[in-house]
């Protein structure tokens, strides 16, 4: 029975230490404080001391994972920010303007202001599927060198998927906001919110209530997590979201978010799209040569709308992927060494009506 007593307050002590070695808030300290002390009261009973013992280790090596204090350092460059942004995306002036001058807000508050805190405003892109709303949220975090988490809410019926469940069940977790938090090991992340409006109409509410307290400022700064239960810092986080429209969102959250209309794209803006930047892409990815696969510049406009008017680039995206995996496989077989694709043969590798 002794031993036994010992090896419970080695487990203990393990658990002290580990909280030792990160620095945690001081009131959290105090609250695991009294979780050891009931450890230590329940250590006579080895049973309930083990049971015990499993859902607090879990509960701690969450908490040490937090990034309390950790944070990336921002790339606060407009000209390094101008030429990523052209890079990844063509067209769409309007929407990079306003992306560069919210990162020279960013700038101009950290030079004259370094010790306020920085508050990015909340962007919703608005926009037909495949108009760019996900890869321009990516695409922040890139300029600004900082850690990209994304949460899709499409189809997301239960409010606890966010704000995680109480350690009083057996099988709880935090929410997907403070998993975010420990996968990209920094407290201010961009946390892309995609696809807000597809929310389960069961749940609209509870989670349009838990978008509010998640995007104003004067409240996420103290989020709390259900099994972390403890006010996290969310206000370094920049926070993105995406919708297809904003009839499904509630007002109290729309006054919260700064709408950004994604424009659908035009054929000649695809056209230049699919040529410079999705089909290079996709060559690659399918291990082909440059000169192995040629599309003739009069096929582009086939290629763009095979199958009539589409808003976004997806199917153009999917069109050209499909047609250098049917390339791939001809110049595998060996049956061709090198393809151009033009009026004779477009049929074969393009869907048609």
């Amino acid at each position: 029975m002794e031993t036994n007593v010992l090896t419970t307050i080695q487990a203990v002590d393990n658990l002290r230490k580990k909280i030792e070695e990160v620095k945690l808030p001081t009131d959290l300290v105090k609250n695991l404080e009294e979780l050891f002390a009931q450890l230590t009261i329940n250590s006579k009973n080895e049973q309930t001391f083990w049971q015990n013992y499993q859902i607090i280790s879990k509960y701690i090596s969450n908490l040490v994972n937090i990034p309390w204090s950790k944070q990336t350092t921002d790339i606060l460059d407009i000209q390094y920010a101008k030429e990523k942004l052209d890079e990844e995306h063509y067209g769409l002036e309007t929407v990079k303007e306003r992306i560069l001058e919210y990162i020279s807000v960013l700038a101009l508050q950290k030079n004259r202001s370094p010790d306020k805190v920085m508050r990015a405003p909340v962007l919703l892109f608005v926009g037909l599927v495949g108009t760019g709303k996900t890869t321009m949220a990516k695409s922040i975090s890139n300029v600004l060198g900082r850690e990209l988490i994304r949460i899709p809410f499409g189809g997301l019926g239960d409010p606890l998927y966010l704000r995680g469940q109480s350690r009083s069940y057996p099988e709880a977790e935090p929410g997907q906001i403070i998993k975010g938090l420990i996968t990209a090991k920094s407290r201010n992340p961009v946390i892309l919110l995609d696809e807000i409006d597809r929310v389960a109409d069961n749940a609209l509410n509870t989670i349009m209530g838990v978008l509010v307290e998640l995007l104003d400022p004067e409240q996420n700064n103290r989020f709390v997590d259900h099994y972390v239960d403890y006010p996290v810092d969310l206000s370094q986080a920049i926070f993105c979201a995406t919708c297809n429209n904003t009839s499904r969102i509630a007002t109290a959250v729309m006054d919260r978010l700064e709408v950004i209309q994604m424009p659908s794209y035009t054929d000649e803006e695809k056209i230049a799209i699919g040529r410079d930047y999705i089909f290079p892409q996709a060559i690659s990815n399918a291990g082909l040569k440059p000169d192995e696969l040629i599309i003739a510049p009069n096929m582009w406009g086939q290629i763009v709308r095979p199958l009539g008017f589409d808003a976004g680039v997806r199917t153009l995206q999917r069109n050209i992927e499909g047609l250098c995996r049917k390339t791939a496989k001809l110049i595998f077989e060996g049956k061709y060494k090198k393809i151009v694709v033009d009026e004779s043969n477009v049929k074969t590798f393009l869907p048609q009506w």
